[in-house]
């Protein structure tokens, strides 16, 4: 059977619960809900007609900074983190973003070099995780 993958605009609420499952599931579940989600889009990446991954995007001019990519587990290593990041990257190509950021967790900055991701000077710890700014030019 062919694998079917689409990405889409999705309401904020459809993400909570794969941020919930991937990324901290130990924490409550409101702790994955960011005060601004209404104020951002966010993409689901469906797989076979699942909803099986998830990205926000939030701007302030052209100035872009995404947050919260998440594939659930049992779908992970099949390129689809990196298809999320194409379509984001593609989308702020067309809004005429300048800039793309992100608080990438350290041990995931290798799969954002990928895309011409830099690394900042900016690092910093929180929720138990080490993180680093890491950031893209148009």
């Amino acid at each position: 059977m062919e694998t079917l993958i689409q990405i889409e605009q999705i309401f904020p609420s459809l993400t909570w619960r794969i941020r919930h499952e991937v990324m901290y599931p130990d924490m409550p579940f409101d702790s994955v809900k960011l005060k601004d989600d209404f104020d951002g889009v966010h993409f689901g990446l469906y797989l076979n007609h699942k909803l099986t991954g998830v990205v926000s995007l939030f701007h302030q001019g052209d100035v872009y900074q995404f947050r919260k990519l998440a594939i659930l587990n049992e779908a992970q290593k099949m390129g689809l983190g990196s298809k999320l990041m194409e379509y984001i990257l593609d989308f702020c190509k067309i809004q005429k973003a300048t800039e793309l950021w992100c608080n990438a967790r350290v041990n995931a900055k290798e799969f954002y070099f990928k895309f011409g991701f830099h690394e900042t000077k900016d690092t910093f710890f929180k929720d138990g995780y080490d993180f680093v700014i890491m950031e893209l030019k148009f």
